[in-house]
């Protein structure tokens, strides 16, 4: 069938390792958005660390944020769909993670949010695990992180937990994984992502597809990392970037190039254009 409808991963898909969309992507894109095709973005990340440069690209209306916890239309600013981690669910992720000093991050209203000291220790070179510039551009620091979940329990999209050793990221995976009502990812080596009971990219595109009367057949999905194994499994045409994860490739039916090399342009000029 014609695909009528492409979600876009960003990191590692749609951005190039130095977070930019490329002049052969941005063209493919809005050349397929010419021809009526759908052009959604689907990130994990909450949508102020969207990058401006993607709501510059012409035709790019829908952008699915949090993993699928939220889906905004840029076009009207309006938040048309939300599925959040229920309260006690997160009174019980919160209950688990103040036993231990992990770096604690959440996505409340659009918004990421950080535990200060972490913060600061990144800004001042304390701490070599995570991305400086990205932090700094895109967290807002508060005192008391997992207060601030609590006092906010009610409107949480995600919890992200960030890990400098592997040993530490294993054992707190297999403990958040007996948290009910909850769902766990992943979208980096480094950390862990917990949403809603039913938080998913493909929960969030299966709505999107009825707002546009697009089927799954219909839809073509492009990832590199496990968060987007819901929504590639969903569609149709579900595509692996070059440098994805070996399981992601593993359900793809096609693999492109990786995103050094335009393969988001690449996929889209072979099966839409």
């Amino acid at each position: 069938m014609a695909i009528k409808l492409i979600a876009l991963d960003l990191d590692g898909t749609t951005l190039t390792d130095d977070k930019h969309i490329s002049e052969a992507t941005r063209q493919a894109l809005e050349e397929a958005s010419e021809k009526g095709v759908n052009v959604v973005i689907a990130t994990g990340r909450t949508f102020s660390a969207v990058p401006e440069e993607v709501f510059t690209v012409k035709g790019i209306r829908y952008v699915m944020t949090s993993n699928g916890a939220m889906i905004t239309d840029t076009w009207n600013n309006e938040v048309i769909y939300e599925n959040h981690l229920a309260p006690s669910a997160v009174e019980n992720v919160v209950a688990l993670l103040s036993q231990y000093d992990f770096m604690v991050e959440t996505f409340v209203g659009g918004i990421a949010y950080i535990d200060r000291r972490f913060y600061d220790g990144i800004r001042d070179c304390k701490i070599g695990y995570r991305h400086m510039e990205y932090v700094l551009t895109t967290r807002r620091p508060v005192d008391d992180l997992l207060g601030f979940i609590l006092e906010n329990k009610e409107h949480i999209e995600n919890i992200n937990v960030n890990f400098e050793y592997q040993d530490d990221r294993q054992m707190m995976r297999e403990k958040l994984l007996q948290i009910p009502d909850t769902t766990l990812t992943t979208a980096f080596d480094t950390n862990l992502e917990v949403g809603g009971a039913t938080t998913s990219k493909a929960s969030a595109l299966l709505h999107l597809e009825k707002v546009l009367g697009v089927s799954p057949e219909e839809m073509m999905a492009v990832g590199d990392s496990p968060n987007d194994m819901a929504m590639m499994k969903l569609a149709g045409l579900p595509v692996a970037m070059g440098n994805a994860k070996d399981e992601v490739k593993a359900i793809a039916a096609y693999v492109t190039d990786t995103n050094k090399n335009d393969g988001v342009a690449k996929a889209v000029r072979k099966f839409v254009l």
